[in-house]
């Protein structure tokens, strides 16, 4: 096999490898919702508000405005510490100063 053939061989492997991998993940994140003011502090996967710039930034257990990725449908039933309950969209509650 010429170094061109190889080439173009193992492109083929790598781009087919990477094609598989992904579809999984893709399947998992069909079965995860975002889930608002559920995360404990520095735990939160994103959307944290302002002061904040992503993952990890949250500064107070179940900020409101800060979202963990959690299973589909299970974001509203979650029992939460002073009758918090998880929602589907930022919420004003527990926001620090």
């Amino acid at each position: 096999m010429d170094r061109r053939s190889f080439s173009l061989a193992l492109a083929g492997s790598l781009a087919a490898a990477l094609a598989t991998a992904a579809t999984p993940a893709s399947a998992e994140d069909a079965k995860m919702e975002k889930c608002y003011g559920v995360a404990l502090a520095g735990q939160n996967d994103c959307a944290a508000g302002a002061g904040t710039t992503c993952a990890g930034t949250s500064k107070v257990d179940y900020q409101g405005n800060s979202f963990k990725a959690v299973p589909a449908g299970t974001c509203t039933t979650m029992k939460l510490p002073g009758d918090r309950v998880g929602s589907l969209e930022p919420l004003t509650r527990d926001i620090p100063s």
